[in-house]
């Protein structure tokens, strides 16, 4: 039977050569699943938060974007994973409810998706493919065996991305 690892809110796990990473109810948090296809080394973060800077008790690594993507590389190429071979994947960001104000604090899902996409960026990982935005939830499964990122939603349907 092929394991299944859950990664909880504000949490990581890494995987070698088979199983799935799954994350559930990624609402403005940001499911970030990083992949190397020659070592079959997966790992997946859920972030609640972009920065680490903003909040005063971030003893957490995994609950920001800047510091959760940082640490999740480390777990990897403890298990065989070359960065130069990363390749990422990005679901999650909702706008879970409306808002009449356009504050910045309020765009939650947005802000965790461009931190997540800038620290990508700074560290030359390539985004393959992203299902972000919107107003709704979704759980997504990665297949540490070819690095497919399945995302489930309420309502918008199922896709491998």
């Amino acid at each position: 039977m092929m394991e299944i690892v859950k990664v909880g809110m504000a949490d990581y796990k890494v995987l070698k050569t088979s199983g799935i990473l799954t994350t559930l109810g990624l609402g403005s948090c940001v499911g970030i699943a990083l992949y190397d296809k020659y070592s079959k080394v997966a790992g997946l973060a859920h972030i609640m938060l972009p920065s680490s800077l903003e909040i005063k008790n971030n003893s957490n690594k995994a609950k920001f974007a800047d510091t959760a993507i940082v640490e999740l590389i480390k777990e990897m190429k403890l298990i065989g994973a070359n960065e130069n071979k990363l390749v990422a994947k990005l679901a999650g960001g909702s706008q879970m409810f409306s808002f009449n104000s356009n504050t910045d604090i309020l765009r939650i899902g947005e802000r965790n998706v461009l931190a997540s996409k800038k620290v990508l960026q700074e560290l030359s990982i390539p985004i393959l493919s992203e299902d972000t935005g919107g107003n709704y939830g979704r759980t997504i499964e990665l297949s540490v065996t070819d690095g497919n990122l399945l995302v489930k939603t309420v309502g918008h349907g199922t896709k491998n991305i």
